[in-house]
């Protein structure tokens, strides 16, 4: 066996593939992939296209680090959550683009199925409340809208699966090998896994009508026994185990050496995920967080997070470069906005798809308020950087209020971390220091440690070692400013409620 790790990380908008060894980081090849907006509200992505990419990416992370696959020990894969493919079980072929976790195309799945209990329907069992985020309502509007998949649901066919499922079955072989598995993390992120039972819930199934059969298998994230070996016609070109799987923020909890309760994240990617681990009993939120399963070891207990999610934060930059064309490259963003020394009092609400904690409502819609003729390209620059540190802050509260754990430190990870601007921003809001990670790329990190501690390279104590601090941004003197800022933004963020109507068209 040898002791390199590879580590698939399929994000939300790119694709990478990390290659380590005993040291950390050895190669990484990353590949970003389309984005499909049919309606507004909807996002998609193609599962093919997904899968060719990850297949790319592995060869050329084997080929441009000179490594075989009989130097790898083990393979751990982390991934966007929530977003489900549709699939043929006989012919692999998707059946559907997938739905991404940012789509909105669920809000009146959600409102029906809440119309007697509220949205906290299912929230004992899940630990989740009824919005649009989750999977289970996407795998309904599949089966009541895509007469491919009801046909070949009621044919025996269908198969249904998050992000790790769909690059699990690839791997091993497809339709020759027929492996549907997920893990807890990821099933957990449905809303129809039982926090308890680890298993699907037969009572959501049925009020969903989801049929079981559809749905993979779970097990624990990290096991010695593998979930499965690549084929040897596959990309690696021989036979590998998989022995890690995670929804991406749970790796990066991992990669951040998050193991004791009170131990906590912050992600800074497409979306903003904080994640505190709260030990092996489930905390149930009062103050609008998640509940979920952080990771399992084969054989112990399953450990559980409380989880505040925020849809919009880099994909609000990308807005900015893509859509309105006022930035050339994402990291331009930051140069653009120290043009001026504040935001001219403009505060932007990121809802594209809603928003999420701890607001919930799914119905809101982004706006950018406080306009004048003053306004300028950086002031809604720096509007945009803040919005995310604004809404992490919110996050937060709600964390301290659930957990009863005062927050002494932030640690920070994500591609938005080498953000200097926002990151100082972010403490300044915060009133405490925050730490970014030496290793920016954690969820790629966390699904490498998942593995090698499966394979028996690693421990947790190593992986603690392992886990090196980047820089530290301390709040400013003049912190206590940011009360007045994040006052107003909560102002705007409520007059964003209630723009959608659930039954409107």
């Amino acid at each position: 066996m040898g002791d390199l790790i590879l580590a698939i990380d399929q994000g939300t908008t790119s694709t990478r593939c990390m290659l380590l060894d005993a040291d950390g980081p050895r190669h990484v090849c990353q590949a970003e992939h389309r984005q499909f907006f049919p309606q507004p509200g909807w996002v998609e992505h193609d599962p093919m296209e997904i899968w060719h990419a990850t297949s790319d990416l592995i060869r050329r992370v084997l080929s441009e680090s000179a490594a075989a696959p009989a130097d790898i020990a083990a393979i751990g894969i982390t991934n966007q959550r929530e977003t489900i493919v549709a699939w043929d079980k006989f012919t692999g072929r998707p059946l559907h683009n997938a739905i991404v976790w940012q789509d909105t195309r669920t809000m009146d799945i959600c409102q029906r199925l809440g119309e007697t209990a509220g949205r906290d329907r299912f929230r004992a069992a899940t630990g989740l409340p009824l919005a649009t985020y989750f999977s289970g309502p996407k795998i309904r509007w599949l089966l009541d809208n895509v007469p491919a998949v009801a046909h070949a649901a009621r044919n025996g066919s269908a198969l249904c699966g998050t992000i790790d499922c769909w690059l699990l079955w690839q791997l091993a072989g497809g339709a020759a090998a027929q492996v549907h598995l997920t893990d807890v993390t990821n099933a957990g992120r449905t809303m129809l896994m039982n926090l308890a039972s680890l298993d699907w819930d037969d009572a959501i199934l049925t009020a969903m009508q989801i049929p079981r059969e559809m749905l993979p298998r779970i097990r624990p994230s990290i096991g010695a026994e593998p979930f499965t070996m690549t084929a040897a016609d596959g990309p690696l070109g021989g036979r590998v185990p998989i022995r890690c799987m995670l929804g991406d923020q749970h790796a990066a909890l991992i990669g951040q050496a998050c193991f004791e309760p009170g131990e906590s994240k912050n992600t800074y990617g497409t979306g903003c995920f904080m994640l505190m681990n709260t030990g092996t009993t489930p905390v149930p939120s009062s103050h609008g967080l998640l509940t979920t399963v952080a990771y399992q070891f084969a054989g112990q207990p399953a450990v559980y997070a409380l989880e505040g999610s925020i849809a919009d934060t880099g994909s609000l930059v990308q807005w900015f470069r893509d859509n309105l064309g006022l930035i050339p490259d994402s990291a331009s963003i930051e140069s653009l906005a120290r043009q001026c020394p504040d935001n001219g009092d403009v505060y932007i609400v990121p809802a594209f798809s809603g928003l999420y904690a701890p607001f919930w409502r799914p119905e809101a819609r982004g706006l950018i308020i406080g306009l004048t003729r003053h306004t300028t390209k950086a002031h809604l620059a720096r509007a945009a950087l803040e919005a995310t540190a604004y809404q992490t802050r919110c996050v937060l509260d709600a964390m301290v209020e659930d957990s009863g754990v005062p927050l002494r430190v932030l640690q920070v990870d994500g591609g938005m971390t080498a953000n200097e601007l926002l990151m100082q921003f972010q403490a300044d809001i915060l009133n405490v220091p925050v730490r970014a990670a030496a290793v920016r790329e954690t969820t790629a990190l966390g699904a490498a440690y998942g593995a090698a501690i499966a394979s028996g390279l690693r421990d947790i104590a190593s992986c603690r070692t392992a886990t090196g601090r980047g820089k530290t941004w301390n709040p400013s003197p003049d912190a206590q400013l940011g009360e007045k800022l994040l006052k107003k933004w909560k102002k705007a963020a409520h007059r964003s409620f209630d723009w959608i109507a659930p039954d409107s068209d």
